[in-house]
């Protein structure tokens, strides 16, 4: 009988990096980009882009901060229900990407 082995990483608290690990990063940091062999790595053109979407795993990072808003806009976000910071912050990301791309 196999005994599954489970390990949980605390990315607060990595691992101590061994002595060959440290070597190796060493050696790496070192090297000259002319000695890196990129051939097993396509190179990507401007069309390879085009379709390119972001990656559905990542999330911003959050930034508290204090801000004056209208009372009736205030109202009207939280008659809507509980998240109303969360649609503040929709509406404003909206407001970025449609200007990012005019």
């Amino acid at each position: 009988m196999k005994k599954t082995v489970k390990y949980t990483l605390d990315s607060a608290n990595p691992l101590p990096l061994t002595k060959k690990q440290k070597a190796e990063i060493k050696a790496l940091s070192e090297m000259p980009d002319s000695k890196i062999d990129y051939s097993d790595i396509p190179a990507l053109s401007d069309e390879s882009w085009k379709n390119a979407v972001a990656s559905p795993f990542h999330k911003p990072t959050k930034t508290s901060t204090t801000v004056r808003v209208d009372s009736d806009v205030l109202a009207w976000l939280k008659s809507q229900g509980k998240g109303y910071q969360t649609r503040i912050n929709a509406i404003l990301r909206a407001a970025m990407l449609h200007e990012i791309k005019h």
